[in-house]
């Protein structure tokens, strides 16, 4: 099934590729329907650890492939509406269930006052409303310490409503772009947290909250240079089932299970420049996650510090070719009121950090099709109490302190 759903999706890139340049709009009742779509196809080999819940340490995995759908058509002068459906598989993760991605309407009054409602794209950071458009970036996987693949599903889209808009106080001082929004974040059972508490015996159910947030970037009067803040709080709760053989030692048998956070929150910082011929970008973020949540239906108590942060460069050689790397460091500090388990005391220890140097390349193959090499090497692991990218049900005779590895991807758009 697996390989059958491999290739249906490349038989679909291609004939995308084939109707690109006219299969993307269309009248309904004098209206514009603009639809668009992608998918892509990866590949990853390690030499030993496995990686993002794949067997990439023996003979490298293909099981790296996500295409998605979206249309978006305006019914007023101001409003507009859309939607997007997405599939992936990667690993362990997202098992080929679809889900609505984002479906949201969009009433934008004046250019400082627009409303957005429904499943709406989380603005946070540089990347994270676009991290579903591969084909926009030039690495192959964006700096995993700030958009982790494995946690896509919990950063993309929340249920709510956001209020935005572009303010221009004095010419002098450039433009400010705002977005507040409050809602409910529902994330995927089949993403990496569910999949990490399956070690501790845990069958996730449920699992998202209220959450609130706001982001505010400043386009300064530097040409290409924009500096911004994000800010996010959520009350998460998650339910399942607990079966305590598995990670207390005790019956055999499946329980209800509850966690909930007591606080929970994200501060993240970031700065991007663009040169004037738009060839070199330079980018970097920094963000903190806090987590104080209770575990075991309040039997224990686990707080997490996490504090990725990134440095990136990418450069247009060719209109085909663009090259790039990042260092990205990504460490995990906190607490753990759980007999037998310690977090370690420093950040030196590879179960509490994870360094990703990276180098990559992509190749435009045409107008609509491109594919991406990218080498990592990393130091590291960052345990497991947090989703980064390596879990201990695929490694079950441990994890070494480095990995080096290569991502083959290839996508196609229209």
């Amino acid at each position: 099934m697996k390989g059958f759903r491999t290739h249906w999706v490349l038989a679909g890139l291609l004939c995308a590729g084939s109707m690109a340049a006219s299969g993307q709009e269309f009248r309904v009742f004098d209206r514009n329907v603009q639809v668009h779509g992608f998918g892509t196809q990866g590949y990853v080999k390690t030499d030993q650890n496995n990686w993002l819940t794949m067997n990439t340490a023996n003979g490298g995995s293909g099981e790296f492939t996500d295409f998605g759908a979206n249309a978006t058509v305006p019914l007023f002068d101001k409003f507009r509406v859309g939607a997007q459906i997405y599939e992936h598989n990667v690993g362990q993760l997202g098992k080929w269930h679809p889900q609505l991605d984002w479906a949201s309407g969009d009433y934008k009054f004046k250019s400082w006052l627009g409303f957005r409602v429904g499943k709406v794209k989380t603005v946070m950071g540089l990347y994270n409303d676009t991290q579903d458009m591969d084909s926009l970036h030039t690495f192959a996987l964006l700096p995993q310490g700030i958009y982790p693949i494995d946690m896509r599903d919990a950063t993309l889209a929340h249920l709510g409503g956001d209020l935005y808009g572009t303010i221009k106080p004095v010419k002098k001082l450039g433009s400010f772009e705002y977005t507040m929004y409050g809602g409910d974040r529902r994330d995927s059972i089949y993403g990496g947290y569910p999949y990490n508490l399956q070690i501790h015996g845990i069958s996730t159910q449920k699992y998202g909250g209220p959450v609130v947030g706001g982001d505010l970037r400043w386009n300064t009067p530097l040409k290409g240079l924009t500096v911004g803040s994000s800010y996010v709080y959520e009350m998460i709760t998650g339910s399942g089932l607990l079966n305590p053989s598995i990670a207390l030692g005790g019956p055999n048998i499946e329980t209800p299970y509850k966690e909930w956070s007591n606080n929970d929150f994200m501060n993240q910082y970031y700065g991007t420049w663009s040169s004037r011929s738009g060839k070199l970008r330079l980018d970097s973020e920094y963000r903190r996650y806090w987590r104080d949540q209770e575990i075991f239906s309040g039997a224990f108590r686990v707080t997490t510090d996490v504090r990725p942060w990134y440095v990136a460069a990418s450069y247009q050689i060719t209109p085909r070719l663009a090259v790039g790397g990042y260092y990205s460091r990504f460490t995990i500090g906190g607490s753990i009121d759980v007999p037998g388990q310690s977090f370690a005391a420093s950040v030196s220890d590879p179960s509490r950090h994870l360094d990703d140097k990276v180098a990559a390349a992509r190749f435009d193959l045409t107008k609509y099709w491109y594919a991406k090499v990218e080498g990592h090497f990393v130091n590291g692991y960052g345990g497991f109490y947090y989703p980064d990218g390596f879990y201990p049900t695929v490694n079950p005779n441990g994890v070494q302190a480095t990995t080096n590895g290569v991502v083959l991807r290839t996508g196609m758009y229209f």
